[in-house]
């Protein structure tokens, strides 16, 4: 059943991404893709948009000449795609922060914490190639720092990543959000990843992993405490 309303972008004849632009250039809003624009999405603006894609992606197929009438494995593929470009792989670009409920530090924890390794998935910028790797967190909290539950790591940075992305920029915005969310004297984040444009294609190197770091506070003065923290990891990987 349409629920598109009347006198919609596709009605007039105006794809439903070029009305999303517009409103994100109105508002100088940058939309590079590791950004989130849920902000800028009205009611039914997914299904729409994820119609759009779909049209899209369809024609795609035709230019790589793959007959989608009559192979049973394809008649299905721009369908397929289109829904998971917009609901599953790339969903936070789409979809709000998830909600996190943070609680005060009653007992003035100030010891190092470690999370990890929490599995993540995204897809490279470049080449939308599948990244997949390991992130892990150290956070050192002080007395008026929030804390959170392991799952609201997980799930906040699964929000960050399920976007296309190069790993540096990624693991920077991951540090940015828990930057914000902890308030903590020094945070960490390590992220090692497989990097499938290097092993799907180009040099076809199926052994060489990315591994790059951020340190924040504390961890960027004090030596001791940044061994330390990457002592623990290596020793549980």
């Amino acid at each position: 059943m349409d629920t598109t309303p009347p006198n919609s972008s596709d009605d007039l004849g105006i794809p439903l991404s070029v009305v999303i632009r517009d409103r994100l250039k109105d508002a100088s809003h940058r939309f590079h893709a590791n950004d989130n624009i849920a902000a800028f999405l009205e009611p039914g603006d997914l299904d729409r948009l994820q119609a759009e894609v779909e049209r899209k992606m369809q024609g795609v197929l035709e230019s790589l000449v793959i007959d989608t009438e009559s192979d049973h494995n394809t008649n299905e593929t721009a369908r397929r795609v289109a829904k998971m470009f917009i609901r599953e792989v790339f969903h936070g670009r789409y979809v709000p922060q998830p909600s996190t409920t943070e609680f005060p530090n009653v007992s003035h924890l100030n010891e190092l914490m470690i999370v990890g390794p929490i599995l993540v998935r995204s897809a490279c910028s470049h080449h939308l190639c599948p990244i997949i790797g390991k992130v892990w967190v150290g956070v050192l909290p002080n007395e008026h720092s929030n804390l959170i539950g392991l799952s609201k790591y997980t799930r906040l940075i699964d929000w960050v990543m399920s976007r296309p992305q190069i790993q540096e920029e990624a693991v920077s915005q991951v540090a940015a959000l828990l930057q914000e969310k902890l308030q903590p004297d020094g945070l960490a984040i390590v992220m090692e990843a497989d990097h499938f444009c290097m092993h799907w294609r180009g040099v076809k190197d199926t052994e060489a992993k990315m591994i790059n770091s951020v340190m924040r506070g504390v961890f960027l003065k004090d030596a001791n405490l940044r061994r330390e923290f990457l002592s623990l990891l290596n020793n549980r990987k």
